[in-house]
C-alpha cells in the first residue's frame, strides 16, 4: 500500500508579518471585532476571532479598507493563520485576556514575550493603515480649567513637573480631587479624552509584586503559570507605540507596599533609565528570557492620601523619582461658580463656603491633626438638580451629618465633645 500523500499547504494570501501589524492595530486604536463563535487565535495571551483577524491583515496588505477576506471562517482562514505559525484553539469561557483564568494555553507564550522591546514587535511597516472607527474629544487646557478648581499658574506647575520627571504625585487632604485631576493631566497631554492609552490601578494592602510586575498564578486546574501584571503589559503596549503617550495612574498609591510592589520598576521609572540600554532580568522571568524595560513615552501619576494615621509614609529613594504637586480644600470662587452653575440658592452657598472654611481652620491648628486632615470639597460638588430652597437645604444638611460628622468623629476620637461641638457650628440653620 502506498503512504497517503502529504497534504499540500494552503496558497499564502498573508504573510505573518501582515497579520502582526494586524495585531497591533487592534491593540492600539482598542478596536471590537466580531466574535468568533467556534475558534481564537491566541497571540502573547491574548484572544482574537481569527478570520476578522485575517481580514484586517488582509485589507492592510491591499491597501483597501473594502477588501473582503477570501475563505471562509473555520478551517479555511484556520490553516491560513497555522501556517504563519499562530496558534488556534477551540474557544472556551474566559475573563479578562491575560488573566490567571485564561493561561491555560497561553502562560508559556506570555512569559516568553514579556520583553516590551522584542525583534518580533508588532511595528509595522510604512504602508497606510485605515483610520480609527471612532472619534476622540479633544482636550485643552480651556476645558481643564472650567473644570478643576486650580489656577492656570499651578496646572501649568503640574504639567511642567510631569514632562520633567514623567512620574508625578499628587498629594492631600481626601477630597481634594486628585484622581480627578490626574486623570484631568494625562488628557491634557495626549490632547483628547483617549482612555484606551490610560490603566488605572489603585494599590491596597494586598495588592503585590505578582500583581504589578510578574509571578506565579493559579489556573482553573490547578497548576500555575507565569502570568504578567499591570506594568510589563502597558508597557508592551507603549513600546509597540512610541510616537504617541501612555499613562499608568496609581490611585492611593500609599496604601500598598511600595517598594515591594515596584519591584525593578523604582529603578526603572528613572528618566535617566528608560529604554533598551537599561534592560534588567525579572526575578520570575526564565533565563533565557529577553530583559525588560519601561519605554520613554510611559508617564506615571500617582495620588497620596496624607490623612490616613495607618499608612507609613514613603522612603527617600521612591521620593526622588517623583515630582510632588500639593492640593489643598478649595472652599472659594470655583466652588461657589459650580454651586451657582447647579441652582444652588446663593444663601446657603455662602453658609456652606464660610462654616467649611472655619472647620478647617479648627482642624489646622490642631496639634494633633494639622492641614493634611482638613476636609476637601468634593462632598459638596455633586448637588442633585433641580434643586429648591427646601431640597437644598436637605442635601447640605445630610452631608454635614452622615458624612462630614463621621469623619469627625474618628479625627476626635478621644474628644467627642469638639466633634459634636463642631457638628452643631456646621448644621446651625440649615
Amino acid at each position: 500500500m502506498s503512504p497517503a500523500p502529504t497534504p499540500t499547504p494552503p496558497p499564502a494570501l498573508l504573510t505573518r508579518e501582515q497579520v502582526l501589524r494586524a495585531l497591533r492595530l487592534v491593540e492600539r486604536e482598542g478596536r471590537r471585532l466580531p466574535p468568533s463563535t467556534v475558534y481564537e487565535l491566541l497571540y502573547r495571551g491574548r484572544r482574537y476571532p481569527p478570520r476578522a483577524v485575517a481580514e484586517l491583515a488582509y485589507r492592510l496588505a491591499q491597501a483597501n479598507p473594502q477588501a473582503r477576506w477570501p475563505l471562509a471562517a473555520g478551517q479555511p482562514t484556520n490553516a491560513q493563520l497555522e501556517a504563519l505559525d499562530f496558534t488556534i484553539a477551540a474557544k472556551r469561557p474566559m475573563l479578562a485576556a491575560g488573566s490567571a483564568q485564561d493561561h491555560e494555553q497561553a502562560a508559556e507564550q506570555q512569559a516568553e514575550n514579556l520583553y516590551v522591546g522584542s525583534e518580533t514587535s508588532l511595528r509595522g511597516s510604512a504602508m497606510a493603515e485605515p483610520g480609527a472607527t471612532y472619534s476622540l474629544h479633544p482636550y485643552t487646557k480651556a476645558n481643564a480649567l472650567t473644570e478643576l478648581f486650580i489656577t492656570d499658574n499651578e496646572l501649568a506647575d503640574s504639567l511642567a513637573g510631569l514632562r520633567r520627571r514623567r512620574a508625578l504625585l499628587l498629594q492631600g487632604p481626601p477630597g481634594t480631587g486628585k484622581t480627578y485631576l490626574a486623570r484631568r493631566l494625562a488628557w491634557l497631554l495626549l490632547g483628547a479624552q483617549d482612555e484606551g492609552r490610560i490603566e488605572l490601578v489603585q494599590f491596597h494592602p494586598s495588592y503585590g509584586y505578582e500583581d504589578f510586575v510578574l509571578g506565579f498564578r493559579p489556573g482553573p486546574k490547578g497548576q500555575f503559570g507565569l502570568v504578567p501584571g499591570v506594568l510589563p503589559l502597558l508597557c508592551q503596549r507603549a513600546a509597540q507605540d512610541p510616537e504617541r503617550l501612555y499613562f499608568l495612574l496609581i490611585d492611593e498609591l500609599n496604601r500598598g507596599n511600595v517598594a515591594r510592589i515596584f519591584g525593578e520598576f523604582l529603578l526603572l521609572l528613572e528618566p535617566d533609565k528608560r529604554g533598551p540600554a537599561h534592560a534588567l532580568r525579572l526575578p520570575y522571568a526564565p533565563p533565557e528570557a529577553p530583559r525588560f524595560f519601561v519605554p520613554e513615552n510611559l508617564y506615571v501619576i500617582g495620588t497620596l492620601n496624607l490623612a490616613d494615621r495607618s499608612l507609613a509614609p514613603l522612603d527617600y529613594a521612591l521620593r526622588r523619582r517623583f515630582a510632588f504637586v500639593a492640593m489643598r480644600p478649595q472652599f472659594g470662587a470655583p466652588l461657589r461658580k459650580l454651586l451657582t452653575d447647579k441652582e444652588v440658592p446663593m444663601p446657603l452657598i455662602e453658609l456652606l463656603l464660610e462654616r467649611m472654611a472655619a472647620l478647617n481652620h479648627v482642624i489646622a491648628a490642631d496639634p494633633e491633626l494639622g492641614a493634611d486632615f482638613e476636609i476637601g470639597h468634593s462632598y459638596f460638588c455633586a448637588p442633585p438638580t433641580p434643586l429648591g430652597a427646601a431640597e437644598a437645604s436637605s442635601w447640605l444638611r445630610l452631608i454635614f451629618e452622615q458624612e462630614i460628622g463621621p469623619l469627625l468623629a474618628d479625627y476626635w476620637r478621644e474628644q467627642p465633645d469638639k466633634a459634636a461641638a463642631q457638628l452643631r457650628r456646621l448644621l446651625v440653620d440649615v
